[in-house]
């Protein structure tokens, strides 16, 4: 008799420290073809979805998407730049953007609007860039 090992062998096998670091290591957010999906906190497919119309995003600023958690720039005309609106200090949404800055107001963090760099802690990393499409007048999530 041949026995095929399959995953919840595996996981049975490793017990439950093990399980945990294997269901971590390989799991969720994929599709069959192996692609991820991206979903919101409310769990809604995002990936794909029109955010705003280019006109939506200001010259020198940017516009926050707290669902998504996304915040979009425009440092330059017609560069679009997409960043974490997810502060990396203390993981609080970033409130504003103004004067070249992404700004969070729970403790003064802001970032610049061209590559998300820190231009003022406490926050001492860079915000995540993000992945976005713009097609014509639409910046969608990548």
């Amino acid at each position: 008799m041949t026995y095929e090992t399959t995953r919840r062998t595996v996981l049975l096998a490793t017990g439950a420290t093990g399980a945990v670091a294997f269901v971590a290591a390989c799991g969720g957010g994929g599709d069959d073809n192996g692609s991820a999906s991206t979903s919101s906190p409310t769990g809604q497919e995002t990936a794909g979805r029109d955010l705003a119309a280019t006109d939506e995003i200001p010259v020198g600023g940017g516009k926050i998407f707290k669902e998504e958690e996304v915040v979009v720039t425009q440092p330059e005309q017609g560069q679009f730049k997409a960043f974490s609106a997810i502060c990396t200090h203390q993981r609080c949404t970033v409130a504003s953007v103004s004067d070249g800055t992404i700004n969070c107001v729970c403790h003064g963090s802001k970032f610049r609007i061209a590559d998300g760099s820190v231009a003022g802690g406490p926050a001492t990393r860079p915000l995540p860039a993000e992945k976005i499409t713009v097609e014509g007048n639409s910046v969608r999530l990548a």
